[in-house]
């Protein structure tokens, strides 16, 4: 069985894509399609145009040229490229956030939230909750965010768990894309724009609010707050360690509550933000664990078979 697989893999050096490959290579086009279909005057898209373009391009030459199998550095890139990208895609859908609408629908949520709640929970945590260390708390739960993928994946990579990588990443590239898309489905800037006029106290913390404002400051888009794929994606990662390391699993778990409100607390998503993007997680997470045994399964025998019928025309 191993024989066929390795060489269903190397088929005349025949391109094999995993499904995060797909799913990169699908956003991709399906976006160019859109910015050809909506895009008015379609020059202001051509950074967009050609950063989908090159990502294509990338993913191709990487399935391609890029054997995991020869070394720990090829497979590393091989298996765990979709990581060093979602910064720069998530960058990207900046430009794209009014490609359908033309202005943000934050008075729909905020209406909605105060009918839910009696107050906006955004200015009411701003008038009665603020203190330097449940700020501090808060923040450090935000900010160990942008570990979370990078370690985990580089974690599982030291100890060759090279499926459950790219599981994961299968599920958290669904998260990232269905949030990207909604991005612009549903313009939102996030509490932090709209009601900047309207809050009366700093948020202060000796050390991580200092961080997480550098990061936001250097990275952050204005708009793309529906759904919070921070916690769609924080969520996946919780849910994997869950059924694989039920260790790190109950460390997280705190964390990942701490981002939940964090979010919220932060003045980065409203709290409707944080329940689509733990719905959307929860979701695909699911999904995966359901069809990708199955996914990958195929590929493997579609590949097998071709090897197999190339040898018996030699």
């Amino acid at each position: 069985m191993s024989s066929t697989t390795n060489t269903a893999m190397t088929y005349g050096r025949a391109v094999r894509l995993y499904p995060f490959d797909w799913l990169i290579l699908g956003y991709s086009s399906l976006m160019l399609v859109l910015m050809v279909l909506f895009g008015r005057p379609l020059s202001v898209y051509y950074d967009e145009i050609a950063f989908y373009v090159s990502m294509v391009a990338l993913v191709v030459l990487i399935a391609r040229y890029v054997d995991e199998r020869k070394g720990r550095l090829s497979a590393l890139i091989r298996i765990a490229y979709p990581v060093m990208l979602l910064t720069f895609f998530y960058r990207t859908t900046g430009g794209l956030m009014f490609l359908v609408f033309d202005r943000f629908y934050d008075w729909q949520l905020t209406s909605f939230e105060k009918a839910l709640f009696g107050v906006n929970p955004t200015l009411y945590i701003d008038r009665h909750w603020l203190n330097a260390w449940t700020n501090e708390i808060f923040s450090f739960c935000y900010f160990s965010y942008y570990f979370m993928i990078p370690v985990f994946v580089l974690v599982l990579f030291v100890k060759k768990h090279y499926e459950t990588i790219k599981s994961i990443l299968t599920a958290a590239c669904l998260t990232f894309i269905f949030s990207y898309l909604l991005f612009f489905l549903y313009p939102i800037e996030g509490p932090r724009w709209h009601f900047a006029g309207q809050y009366v106290n700093q948020i202060e913390s000796p050390l991580f609010r200092g961080l997480v404002e550098v990061v936001i400051d250097k990275g952050a888009v204005r708009g793309g707050c529906m759904p919070s794929s921070h916690f769609g994606v924080a969520l996946v990662i919780l849910m994997y360690c869950f059924k694989y390391y039920r260790r790190a699993g109950w460390l997280l778990l705190p964390i990942n509550v701490g981002l939940a409100i964090g979010t919220v607390w932060g003045r980065f998503h409203y709290v409707s933000d944080v329940v689509a993007g733990g719905l959307l997680g929860l979701a695909f997470v699911l999904v995966v664990w359901k069809h990708y045994p199955r996914w990958s399964c195929s590929a493997v025998v579609h590949r097998a078979q071709r090897e197999l019928e190339a040898e018996h025309v030699s």
